[in-house]
């Protein structure tokens, strides 16, 4: 029997985590989100960054008081095959959160579109909206997340910005968990992330 080192075994599944980028589709506006990372397996961390491209809609203008409707949307992506000189099995247990902009109330939030990510669904935790994708992705299988529709009421006057959350890894705006095998042996690295810096992806004006 082949023994591996936990050392070798965690170094493997890490090596995954830059290479989770998340394109955007091209519409309105397309911003690249630096993420900085955290994956942990076998004892041993590691650090690194991913860039995501996120496509983003919103009026420029709303009414005080007036309904608005902002969109979120990411494009197909494919998940890579190797990490190294290692297979990657899949990616698992995705979720993103966007923080419920200030200055406008919200009304409702759902979920459109995605393929190929096993099941998907959205939810208010707290300040956030977060969607959730169970995959598994498998290694070298394309998939596309669902977009995001925010529909809100606008405030009294201000500004309304959407942004991503996460300020650390222990406050984490992006988590997702990636298997690769090592001669045959899976294991998976629990990966946190935040963006830095934090992005500004739509900022509608609330004025007569």
């Amino acid at each position: 029997m082949i023994k591996t080192s936990s050392r070798l075994l965690a170094g493997a599944a890490l090596a995954i985590v830059p290479l989770l980028g998340l394109a955007g589709v091209a519409s309105a506006d397309t911003q690249s989100v630096n993420y900085s990372c955290q994956g942990k397996a076998a004892g041993q961390t590691t650090n690194t960054s991913l860039s995501q491209n996120v496509d983003s809609t919103a009026p420029a203008t709303v009414a005080p008081g007036g309904a608005l409707t902002i969109t979120l949307a990411p494009e197909v992506n494919t998940v890579p095959t190797q990490a190294g000189s290692f297979s990657v099995k899949s990616v698992k247990n995705l979720t993103l959160a966007v923080p419920i902009p200030a200055n406008a109330t919200l009304v409702s939030f759902s979920l459109s579109g995605g393929s190929g990510i096993g099941s998907a669904s959205v939810a208010q935790v707290g300040n956030n909206i977060v969607t959730s994708v169970t995959g598994p992705i498998n290694g070298g299988a394309q998939f596309q997340l669902p977009a995001l529709t925010l529909n809100l009421t606008a405030g009294d006057s201000g500004t309304i910005t959407t942004t991503l959350a996460g300020t650390s890894f222990t406050d984490a705006g992006l988590k997702f968990t990636t298997t690769v095998s090592v001669f045959g042996f899976p294991i998976d690295a629990p990966t946190s992330c935040f963006p830095s810096p934090a992005p500004t992806l739509t900022s509608t004006t609330i004025g007569s």
